[in-house]
């Protein structure tokens, strides 16, 4: 059976579940899973759990015997690949062989190695027909969803989202520091949805000590916090910054040994990382492998342009989030301190991915060139 129209708009619906996934199944992918009779009824539907919970195919399948619509003969429309190996659950391919299923729809290859096709081949070493998602909107909406999943898996680093509040004419404060509020309340509640996206949220000491920012997700439902990262060179972090009153980890990540601050945030339950660069700062490249490493697909960035123009010269900026209020401030702070340019053709492109009103303000999205090449749009194996 060739992809049709309903497969597509069945995989859609897939990752419309999958979008539930968002704040629960970290460092797991997002995926929803649909299934239906041999005769074309809905018997299921699922998403993924929080990790070490089941699948997305294994809560669809739960659905399905609920309903006890017969599955023999059927099709499963899954987001992403079927696991096929032993984690935390057992293989998701072999549960869809034991419904009797017929055929499988998948919008998109799982890269993570102990998958990478192998869901497939099981599938259909059982006899199952398989068919792979083309290029189109059901595979670009799966991609989305799993872009830090994907940048994790693929490079070894999360996908870094950097956002900003700003003027008409790009003033994320005034010169004496006052930012308090640029954009509505809208945006914030926007922001805070983004920041549940996130693995991790990460900031600089200029930001803390300045504005003893909480970092969490509080203004959007969620079932789990995001980590908070400060990057402290000389662990200047106060013991009592509000950050580390909140729920949830906090890792203050510096440069330069000060045993006594260091216990001191330690007694205050922070975490520590020592990440010396060659510069004497953090070494920003070696934090985002770090942070991968322990399961970080997304990183949301809120600081000051201080930091926000040392991720943009170090090229790991992946997307831009901007929110641009409908005011001009004049003179102020920037986005970024970045450099002098010695001509327009050496600025840094990015292309616009999105743009929306959100409640008085905008909401640009615009992704760095070149920063997705690792999704390559080619044809899917198999």
């Amino acid at each position: 059976m060739p992809f049709s129209d309903v497969d597509q708009a069945l995989l859609l619906r897939a990752v419309a579940l999958a979008e539930q996934s968002i704040g629960l199944s970290d460092p797991n992918p997002r995926v929803g899973c649909v299934l239906h009779t041999a005769d074309g009824r809905l018997a299921g539907e699922g998403f993924t759990q929080q990790a070490g919970g089941p699948h997305a195919e294994v809560m669809a399948l739960r659905a399905a015997i609920a309903t006890g619509l017969p599955l023999a003969g059927g099709t499963a429309w899954v987001s992403l690949e079927p696991c096929a190996h032993h984690g935390r659950t057992p293989p998701c391919a072999d549960a869809l062989i034991n419904a009797g299923l017929a055929r499988v729809v998948v919008a998109l290859v799982d890269p993570y190695a102990q998958v990478a096709g192998r869901g497939v081949e099981r599938l259909r070493a059982a006899g199952i027909q398989v068919d792979l998602a083309p290029p189109g909107p059901a595979r670009e909406a799966a991609q989305a969803l799993n872009i830090g999943f994907l940048s994790r898996v693929q490079r070894s680093r999360p996908w870094l989202r950097l956002k900003v509040a700003a003027s008409l004419d790009g003033r994320t404060a005034l010169p004496d520091g006052r930012s308090q509020w640029i954009t509505g309340s809208a945006a914030r509640q926007d922001g805070h949805a983004w920041r549940r996206r996130a693995g991790a949220v990460l900031t600089g000491s200029g930001t803390l000590l300045a504005d003893d920012p909480q970092l969490d997700v509080r203004l959007v439902p969620t079932q789990r916090q995001p980590l908070r990262v400060v990057l402290d060179s000389s662990f200047q972090t106060p013991p009592a910054a509000r950050l580390l009153q909140a729920d949830g980890r906090v890792l203050v990540v510096g440069a330069q040994a000060q045993p006594a601050r260091m216990d001191a945030l330690r007694q205050a339950g922070a975490e520590l990382l020592l990440l010396p660069g060659a510069d004497g700062r953090v070494d920003l490249a070696a934090l985002l492998q770090r942070l991968a490493a322990d399961g970080v697909s997304e990183l949301h960035v809120e600081a000051g342009a201080v930091l926000n123009a040392a991720l943009l010269n170090a090229d790991l900026v992946d997307e831009l989030l901007v929110y641009t209020a409908p005011k001009l401030l004049g003179p102020g702070r920037p986005m970024a301190d970045l450099p002098l340019l010695p001509g327009l053709d050496q600025a840094r492109r990015f292309r616009f991915i999105d743009c929306q009103l959100i409640g008085e303000d905008l909401r640009l999205l615009a992704r760095r060139q070149g920063a997705d090449a690792f999704l390559q749009p080619g044809a899917q194996p198999g």
